[in-house]
């Protein structure tokens, strides 16, 4: 036997984990082989990527059984915020076998903890093993796409003049911003799209917002003071409760925003008449000059001219995009913003190594982001400066696919790592001729 899973079974808590593993693997392998004849590539994929995950929760078994629980613990949290990703890619996927797949995949990644349990905790976790093995699967989540109650998006939105030039720019030489705004919004997806479902608002259309007004870039600020992912105003955002928490700029973290944009926006509604169209421009040009014109020029819509022309040339344009952008995330797929394989799930590590956000970005590397991860990283954690070294020990949020290669290559004797400390700690040799700061990136 191998002595690594010698030294794992010797730990007496990690069977479990490994009779989960050995049930995943053999529910799948049944699977393959009464479906081996007529397998579809997507579900040929889907077994490489559960193999893969497989691996890394083993992989993070050994490391914390050599000595390593903090780098183990990394791994294991993001094998199994994977795990559960693909759980849920299974239940969409035609011909994966749900009730033995799936049941066997959910008790398995809920055995994480069993590493580091102790001896006197096994029999309770042996029952919610059993427990766990015998529930029932929930039905796969409603996608972006699904009708909700509430605002519906599709009807609000239409195809006109406008909106069609709105999407021509969006698809043109606008598209670097939106291709960006989507890949920064899917890794804040988690997080905030829930709350726009809770307020009944459309998921498109927090999308929307976010990419018009900043490309989904947390720390954005504005010529005229907006702030945020959201550009809130200082005034309108005090109102929402917005403020300073400790010296942070609440207007930059994106849950809390997106909590006032939500209430916002569904008072803008209800003070239009559930008017989309007039509710983005007050977002945009204010609301009280939208209502005084609202009350003048009663009965026409906001394409009407009599009230275009009466608001600023930035609102006339900000509403046709806003709309542009939530339709394109309607039809994500038609319109070619889908990235095939990336993972966008989130999980927290604790770092084994001080290291600054810049530093990571080297060593983790631009690995399917051609931007880098200094975006995704920054706006995942937006109360953490992009330079300041982060102590060993303290958390940070990134996306799970990165934490493997951060095992790999971001701590301990990683020439990767030395690399991006020596970058980081760069000085002119000759007495600081050139005065030049490590910038932060803020929009």
């Amino acid at each position: 036997m191998n002595p690594t899973l010698q030294a794992i079974i010797k730990a007496r808590a990690t069977p479990w984990v490994l009779l989960a593993m050995t049930l995943t693997a053999t529910a799948f392998a049944l699977v393959s082989s009464r479906r081996r004849a007529f397998a579809s590539p997507q579900l040929l994929e889907l077994s490489v990527k559960i193999h893969d995950r497989g691996r890394d929760y083993v992989r993070g078994l050994e490391l914390i059984v050599s000595g390593d629980p903090v780098m183990g613990n990394n791994l294991l949290a993001s094998a199994t915020d994977r795990m559960t990703v693909l759980a849920e890619e299974c239940v969409r996927t035609d011909g994966c076998d749900i009730d033995i797949f799936i049941r066997a995949l959910r008790a398995a990644i809920d055995e994480r903890h069993l590493a580091a349990a102790s001896p006197s905790s096994v029999p309770a976790l042996r029952e919610q093993f059993v427990d766990q093995a015998l529930t029932t699967v929930p039905a796969p989540t409603a996608s972006a796409n699904s009708p909700r109650r509430g605002l519906q998006l599709e009807d609000a939105i239409p195809l006109n003049g406008p909106v069609k030039r709105a999407l021509n720019d969006w698809l043109t030489w606008n598209r670097p911003q939106l291709a960006d705004a989507y890949g920064n919004y899917l890794f804040l997806r988690e997080q905030i799209a829930p709350i726009y479902e809770k307020a009944n608002l459309p998921e498109a259309l927090l999308f929307a917002v976010m990419a018009q007004e900043t490309g989904a870039k947390v720390h954005s600020y504005s010529s005229a003071g907006a702030a945020g992912p959201l550009q809130f105003m200082p005034t309108t955002a005090r109102r929402y409760g917005l403020g300073s928490v400790d010296g942070f700029d609440m207007r930059l973290d994106p849950v809390a925003a997106t909590k006032a944009s939500a209430r916002y926006l569904t008072a803008l509604l209800r003070r239009f008449g559930n008017d989309l169209p007039k509710a983005l421009a007050a977002y945009n040009a204010g609301e009280s000059k939208l209502a005084t014109l609202h009350k003048q020029i009663s009965g026409v819509s906001f394409w009407d001219a009599k009230l275009s022309e009466a608001i600023p040339m930035e609102t006339r344009s900000y509403v046709p995009g806003v709309l542009a952008a939530a339709w394109i995330f309607l039809h994500a797929q038609d319109y070619g913003l889908v990235s095939s394989g990336l993972e966008v799930g989130t999980t927290t590590i604790a770092l084994r190594e001080s290291a600054s956000i810049g530093e990571l970005t080297i060593c983790l590397g631009p690995g399917q982001n051609r931007n880098g991860w200094f975006r995704t990283l920054r706006n995942l954690n937006p109360r953490l400066s992009g330079n300041q070294r982060i102590d060993v020990g303290e958390k940070l949020r990134i996306p799970s696919m990165l934490v493997p290669r951060y095992v790999e290559h971001c701590a301990g004797d990683s020439p990767l790592l030395a690399r991006a400390r020596q970058l980081h700690d760069a000085t002119d040799e000759k007495e600081e001729r050139f005065d030049y700061a490590l910038q932060e990136g803020g929009t």
